[in-house]
């Protein structure tokens, strides 16, 4: 099947970026990239520290970052693993992401935050509305049963670089979603929880800024793309 590789996109997060690197590591990841976008604390020292591998990313932009990952990878990835770097995804349940591709039955799992053991607070009633609005659009319009839009996912290598990614900022994840369904991937969802996050600010949920820029992100991409892969 090949090695697997984790992809990492961060920003100021050095209250949890090393235990998030070490935690991946000891689920057999040999591989971690961590991409940073102009971090001003420790985050880049502390992720080197934990041995990750740190790819600047000058460029703000949560799509641009997990490109730039994906450009570092080593030729030997055949799996590419994401998850966020602020503690809140647990490194414990890559073995549950990663079986269904180590097991030939999915080239995609997605890692849904709304079932398995989730800590109070741990998701802002925002990014549950958001996930709850993708999980209608996707099915009404795909037939897709994803329920959740966390960053938290696995994919061959071979089937990302068929997707096509093109989205730089808040709606890659959404992107990936809706490709995934429209080129009829295999695919399984998997629960995996969620954390409150180590430490830090969220960069969208606390922000009420943030979230209504995220927000329309999000929405304008599902629109275009939408159309897009309809007329493809």
């Amino acid at each position: 099947m090949g090695a697997v590789a984790a992809i990492i996109p961060c920003l100021d997060e050095e209250a949890a970026i090393g235990q998030v690197v070490a935690g991946v590591r000891a689920q057999g990841v040999a591989t971690v990239i961590v991409v940073d976008g102009g971090s001003r604390d420790a985050t880049v020292a502390r992720a080197r520290m934990a041995g990750a591998t740190v790819v600047e990313e000058t460029r703000r932009g949560y799509g641009r970052a997990v490109q730039s990952g994906i450009a570092a990878l080593p030729p030997d990835a055949a799996i590419v693993l994401f998850l966020d770097g602020d503690g809140s995804d647990p490194p414990e349940r890559i073995p549950d992401v990663l079986t269904p591709i180590l097991a030939g039955r999915a080239d995609f799992v997605h890692g849904t935050r709304v079932k398995g053991e989730r800590e109070p607070g741990a998701l802002s009633p925002q990014q549950v509305a958001a996930g709850r609005i993708a999980q209608v659009l996707l099915r009404l319009f795909y037939g897709a049963r994803f329920s959740d839009m966390s960053p938290f996912r696995a994919i061959r290598r071979d089937a990302l670089a068929r997707l096509g990614m093109r989205e730089e900022t808040y709606g890659w994840n959404l992107e990936m979603l809706m490709r995934v369904a429209a080129a009829g991937i295999a695919s399984e969802e998997v629960a995996v929880g969620q954390r409150r996050r180590f430490g830090g600010v969220s960069k969208v949920s606390g922000n009420p800024r943030a979230v209504a820029a995220a927000s329309w992100s999000i929405a304008t991409t599902f629109l275009r793309l939408a159309a897009a892969l309809r007329r493809g």
